[in-house]
């Protein structure tokens, strides 16, 4: 049995040809945009977001964008107030459920080890993807680019991909709607002791992100797609902010092979939610898990070629479908990474 496999969904990803040459800079300075008007910001380096030690101000709408804490609030007020019971909910759950600690060696282990020991399933799918994700699509890209590359983490929340990326000499921005210090970006500060500078880290949301067009390599869905309230316009978004040839990956978001299966998830994890913790935790609209019918319209509306990597997450995990089955469950989740490169704009 093969313990990775990635399969076209639909067709071979055509191979990309040789990109031209860029300088450096270009991958190390980043251009904001204003997360109200989308009016430019101007260039700044890498290292002076990741210090947060600029302040920026809208030439068209006069809104300020300074970084709090070494985080820039990139989060209008209306939309703040729209994702506030959700990140209300969200947040308590995660306490819940043991989702950070106070010690920093619990974050510098992830995603290869939670100390706690409370979550360790999930974080052993974590690791594996992650090292899939370095191995077979990271290093391809960065031998077609060679230069650092510039990711995008997309529902980073304590940072700890974008910690791994950085390790690896790339330059990851991290994006997440929290920023608390227990389980959002502020827990990143954990990595300061182990990274040259921190990465630059962005409260703001996957539909608005505060980044000109056309500046990152690979954008990274992290566990986080299936938090769309819309599908088409998340990903229309991070194809804004791709070079062309860069490339798609979404990451440990749930799939089923059709639609009744995942409806029936929902609402089981709903009623499951407001018997633990008294709400239903239903503070968004979001699309919650992929299905084939799924992916197939937004590949056909944001002319996209997806190729489905199955990775070997271990006997248990690959069983699961055949004990539901046997049990007359519903079928359970997979967690099949999906990939796309963006050919044309």
């Amino acid at each position: 049995m093969q313990s990775m496999s990635a399969t076209p969904l639909f067709k071979e990803l055509p191979k990309l040809g040789k990109m031209p040459s860029r300088r450096l800079e270009s991958v190390i300075s980043i251009e904001l945009r204003c997360p109200s008007c989308h009016e430019s910001l101007g260039h700044t380096s890498y290292v002076s977001l990741a210090k947060g030690n600029e302040s920026f101000f809208c030439s068209r709408c006069v809104a300020p964008l300074a970084a709090e804490d070494g985080i820039w609030p990139a989060l209008p007020a209306a939309r703040k107030r729209h994702f506030a019971r959700f990140v209300k909910e969200y947040e308590y759950i995660r306490r819940e459920e043991g989702r950070g600690n106070e010690r920093a060696e619990f974050y510098l282990a992830l995603p290869y080890r939670d100390l706690t020991g409370r979550n360790s399933w999930q974080w052993g799918i974590r690791g594996k993807t992650f090292r899939y994700i370095e191995r077979k699509i990271l290093q391809g890209l960065r031998r077609e680019r060679n230069v650092p590359l510039a990711i995008l983490d997309l529902g980073a929340g304590n940072g700890w991909m974008s910690h791994c990326l950085a390790r690896l000499g790339h330059r990851p921005v991290a994006v997440d709607l929290l920023n608390n210090a227990y389980d959002g970006l502020g827990a990143a500060t954990h990595y300061q002791s182990v990274l040259p500078e921190l990465f630059p880290r962005f409260q703001a949301e996957l539909d608005n992100l505060p980044f000109a067009a056309e500046q990152f390599d690979c954008v990274i869905f992290n566990a986080s797609f299936h938090y769309s309230e819309n599908y088409d316009r998340t990903l229309g978004e991070a194809i804004r902010c791709l070079r062309r040839g860069g490339t798609i990956v979404i990451a440990d978001s749930p799939s089923y092979s059709k639609e009744a299966w995942g409806l029936q998830m929902r609402e089981e994890r709903k009623r499951e939610f407001e018997k633990r913790y008294g709400f239903r935790a239903d503070g968004l609209e979001s699309g919650e898990y992929l299905t084939p019918e799924r992916l197939i319209a937004l590949e056909a509306r944001h002319n996209l070629v997806w190729t489905a990597h199955r990775i070997w997450y271990g006997i248990s995990w690959a069983c699961r479908p055949w004990i539901a089955k046997w049990r007359k469950r519903r079928e359970p989740s997979q967690f099949i990474l999906y990939s796309a490169q963006v050919q044309t704009r």
